[in-house]
């Protein structure tokens, strides 16, 4: 008869510990910009015996819907969320990547009918196919007008492709307006290329998590990340509970934050 009550009695404590996380959280706490990569959907999959990966992907973007709930909760401004890599596209079957543009198109039509919240892809559209780019450009006008948070679905996204496609911009841009190399290498800043990145005008991220266990960048925003506070959470991405989230910020907020130091 006592066995029923045991994940009754789990579920009040973690309810109990999730509230105490929280009152240690304020708007002067909690970052801005929180950047997700979204690890271990794959994993996850198999290790429940499921017949498809797409599965993992599934329950991963309805996490992924959860979690940009908590964060709005709290405050945080904006979210960027790694869902396709650029190198996703060439090294995963062909099978898998149709269903993750169906599952990523289906992720922001939701999106942009949640809340007032603003959604914009980050990453190069020239690889993805059409009626996934129409979805996140569908998202992208629909919710252009919206203050809400301001979610960044990074598809077909790399960091060092964002950093090269800044570079030509700038280049292009200068040469149009009948500049010289000269001019250019004394006008070229740090603040310069940033204006050109995919998030130009939006903060870099203050703390850039990360699920699965793995403890790498992956090629995710290696420009805007240069500051950022990283935290890697053991849990596969579709196990993510927002008691791991509010350790995450709780961590962050004990933090000092140096800028070169």
């Amino acid at each position: 008869m006592k066995k029923p009550q045991v994940p009754l009695a789990r579920g009040i404590l973690y309810g109990l510990y999730q509230r105490r996380l929280r009152r240690g959280l304020t708007r002067d706490n909690v970052p801005r910009h929180v950047a997700m990569i979204i690890d271990g959907n794959r994993r996850w999959a198999r290790q429940l015996g499921l017949d498809s990966v797409s599965h993992g992907h599934r329950a991963g973007a309805a996490k992924m819907r959860e979690f940009l709930e908590w964060c709005d909760d709290l405050g945080i401004s904006t979210v960027t969320l790694y869902l396709l890599s650029a190198d996703n596209l060439t090294n995963r079957a062909s099978e898998e990547l149709s269903d993750l543009f169906e599952i990523i198109a289906e992720l922001a039509e939701d999106l942009s009918h949640y809340r007032d919240w603003r959604v914009q892809q980050v990453g190069a559209k020239a690889c993805l196919p059409d009626p996934l780019v129409a979805s996140l450009e569908a998202a992208e006008a629909r919710t252009s007008a919206q203050r809400g948070l301001h979610v960044n679905l990074a598809v077909g996204y790399g960091g060092r492709t964002e950093i090269t496609d800044a570079m030509r911009s700038i280049v292009a841009m200068h040469l149009h307006d009948g500049g010289t190399l000269e001019d250019l290498a004394a006008t070229l800043t740090p603040e310069l290329i940033g204006q050109h990145l995919y998030t130009t005008g939006q903060p870099d991220p203050d703390l850039v998590i990360r699920t699965s266990g793995e403890q790498r960048l992956s090629d995710f925003m290696l420009w805007q990340s240069a500051h950022s506070e990283f935290y890697f959470v053991e849990a596969l991405g579709p196990d993510l509970r927002q008691v791991d989230f509010l350790r995450a910020l709780r961590d962050f907020a004990k933090r000092q934050r140096r800028y070169g130091g």
